[in-house]
């Protein structure tokens, strides 16, 4: 289980991360949304421990992340946006240095690489450059060394950034088979995947939780209207919506011809059906076109997607205000809802986050590269050079989120 209570990190006078509390439960896969510069990457450097929050706590079943890093840390497995691989290692030799820093027990470490080439699909690639490999293999690669010593949290940043649909489809198939046995949580820009793979969604705007639910739950709350679309075979666009406006709960219809198919045959008529009320009218529709001696040909409901609902929430407060009627609902109204959040002032616009040296031990200084034993990262693989301490707030380049 992690527990994140009231986490806070600033960057001067810049709150980057601004109070922000959740849990997260093991069988769950866990979608963290943001729009760039929210603060998703900040907070997931906070729940690993690369980086030292300026205040709060994050617990990993029970051990606190700063107090007791080694007992936190082990249970964790993290890619990074982008992938601490080293280029001039092979796949197994990479892997292998992997396990023997997450201190996988020697006897194990055969076994455990193999489980991981196997689970990735990567043992094709074992005695391959890593610099050789393709972007979607790189990604594979990451991910292996994150599930190398089985962790029971596995935190993935953005991991299908740069791989093709069929990579992408690739990566979240095998996320879907963890779900059982761990707590999954990652972040991700493609919410249609992120609708269809999660099974809770935080979503942050500006280093605050705004939304925190079940996707389903987030459309239904934030969809205050219904919009029913019907086309049905009727000769009479006038009695077609006089019949739709007597519905109590219907505030507005709009009739067209569909499609006239000729001399003789009956027009196919197209409507539009708005109400403000959350009861479902179809059945009253139906109702009203049988009893206009009309027949359906199809009816459908307008539902909103999660990106609906992700723009209303992370759009600014004052853009929806000028868009006058029709502007979408705002985050005070949702908070009513749907998620209590802080009422604290956010930060600026932009998060500017500094991010930590991306190695495989939290408790280590930078891995050295495949070339030198100096604790130097390999800055062609966004390994930042640097210390990274056990409070993860040394010696680090400041990035956006």
């Amino acid at each position: 289980m992690i527990e994140v209570e009231h986490l806070t990190r600033r960057f001067g006078d810049h709150i980057a991360v601004n109070d922000l509390s959740f849990t997260a439960e093991k069988g769950t896969i866990y979608g963290f949304l943001g729009p760039n510069g929210a603060g998703k990457s900040t907070t997931m450097n906070m729940m690993t421990g690369y980086l030292a929050p300026s205040s709060g706590t994050v617990k990993i079943d029970g051990f606190d992340i700063l107090k007791q890093p080694e007992d936190a840390k082990k249970r964790i497995g993290y890619l990074p946006e982008i992938p601490p691989v080293y280029p001039d290692m092979t796949v197994k030799e990479y892997l292998c240095f992997a396990a023997e820093l997450k201190e996988v027990p020697k006897a194990d470490r055969p076994a455990a690489v193999e489980n991981a080439m196997q689970k990735t699909g990567t043992k094709g690639m074992q005695n391959r450059l890593i610099k050789n490999l393709s972007k979607g293999y790189k990604q594979r690669v990451g991910l292996a060394q994150a599930i190398i010593n089985n962790p029971e949290i596995i935190i993935l940043d953005e991991p299908t950034v740069g791989l093709d649909p069929e990579q992408q489809k690739e990566m979240f198939d095998y996320v879907r088979t963890l779900r059982e046995d761990h707590i999954i949580i990652l972040s991700s820009h493609i919410l249609s995947d992120v609708s269809s793979l999660c099974d809770y969604v935080w979503i942050i705007s500006k280093g605050r939780l705004v939304a925190s639910d079940k996707p389903e739950n987030l459309r239904t709350a934030m969809s205050h209207k219904q919009e029913i679309i019907i086309d049905v075979l009727g000769d009479n666009e006038q009695t077609l919506g006089d019949a739709l406006r007597r519905i109590d709960l219907v505030s507005g219809v709009n009739v067209s011809v569909a499609k006239n198919p000729g001399k003789g045959a009956p027009l196919q008529l197209h409507a539009v059906i708005h109400s403000e009320q959350t009861l479902d009218i179809r059945p009253a529709i139906s109702q009203a076109v049988f009893g206009a001696g009309m027949y359906f040909l199809s009816m459908n409901r307008s539902e909103r997607s999660l990106e609906d609902v992700f723009l209303s929430l992370t759009n600014d407060d004052s853009q929806a205000s000028n868009k006058g009627a029709g502007k979408r609902t705002s985050r005070a109204q949702f908070r009513k809802n749907v998620a209590p959040v802080s009422d604290a002032a956010p930060g600026k616009d932009t998060d500017s986050a500094e991010k930590p040296a991306e190695t495989l031990s939290g408790k280590s200084a930078a891995a050295p590269s495949a070339k030198t034993d100096s604790n130097r990262g390999d800055s062609d693989n966004g390994v930042s050079e640097g210390r990274n301490s056990d409070h993860g707030d040394s010696d680090h380049k400041e990035v956006s989120d």
